[in-house]
């Protein structure tokens, strides 16, 4: 598992954020653990959020009330692991019970002033997705569309979300998520036709401007480190990284 983290306490605090911004249907607590799971595969509301120090034995006893929970659904049992947040001893355990590590994941940051400068160009905010809102994301992602939507709905805190018009249809979407004083990013998508046309950007700044407004010092984001051109875009937007996190999982 990568050793980079520039701040723990941070990436702690704002992984708990995305926890809270992605709810899962399902969760319990093991300690400082959150145990999630929400029906089909997804690596944001279907793994172990496993933060915090712990002896070997207690990790132990946490991995097991974890397998059972997973085991329940059954589900594939994964945690998401990242250097500095989790137990130094957590990955070793998991690599000893065969569960196999994934690709890194980056947890990005940028201050809510400086993405909100420039022309947001012509992009609606809602507070509730819309059909073409919903359209947008599922033409770009895939999967399940109601499953998502359901999701969405579990979101109990402050959220706009943008979709970038600039022909009068939806070309590009994303959702911010209000929660003490940071923003968090997601569900960027942008129809393959139309990237590197600026609109993926129109959609960060009009995030980030009502994201300002309301008091948010910051935002944040999470991508995959195959996904260059994502990385690329917030990299432009003066997004930099704060963590480097990956997956263990393992099949039952």
């Amino acid at each position: 598992m990568s050793s980079e983290v520039v701040d723990a306490g941070l990436a702690r605090a704002l992984q708990e954020r995305a926890a809270r911004a992605q709810p899962a249907e399902h969760v319990e607590r093991v300690g400082d653990w959150w145990l999630r799971h929400t029906g089909g595969p997804s690596w944001w509301t279907g793994t172990v959020l496993a933060h915090g120090e712990a002896s070997e034995g207690e990790l132990i006893r946490r991995i097991d009330a974890a397998e059972r929970f997973y085991a329940r659904f059954d589900a594939a049992t994964a945690f998401q692991l990242t250097p500095g947040v989790c137990a130094a001893a957590l990955d070793g355990l998991l690599a000893e019970r065969g569960y196999e590590l994934g690709a890194p994941l980056h947890l990005l940051t940028a201050p809510a002033d400086r993405l909100r400068a420039g022309d947001a160009g012509r992009v609606r905010l809602d507070t509730a997705p819309t059909p073409d809102w919903l359209d947008t994301w599922h033409a770009v992602n895939g999967g399940d569309r109601i499953a998502e939507a359901a999701m969405l709905a579990r979101v109990d805190l402050p959220t706009a979300y943008a979709t970038a018009l600039p022909a009068g249809e939806a070309v590009a979407v994303g959702r911010a998520v209000l929660d003490d004083g940071w923003a968090g990013v997601f569900g960027m998508a942008t129809l393959p036709g139309e990237r590197r046309t600026g609109s993926a950007r129109a959609v960060l700044r009009a995030l980030a401007d009502w994201a300002a407004q309301r008091g948010a010092q910051g935002l944040y984001l999470q991508v995959e480190g195959d996904n260059a051109p994502a990385r690329a875009l917030y990299a432009r937007a003066g997004f930099t990284e704060a963590a480097r996190y990956s997956y263990r999982s393992r099949r039952r």
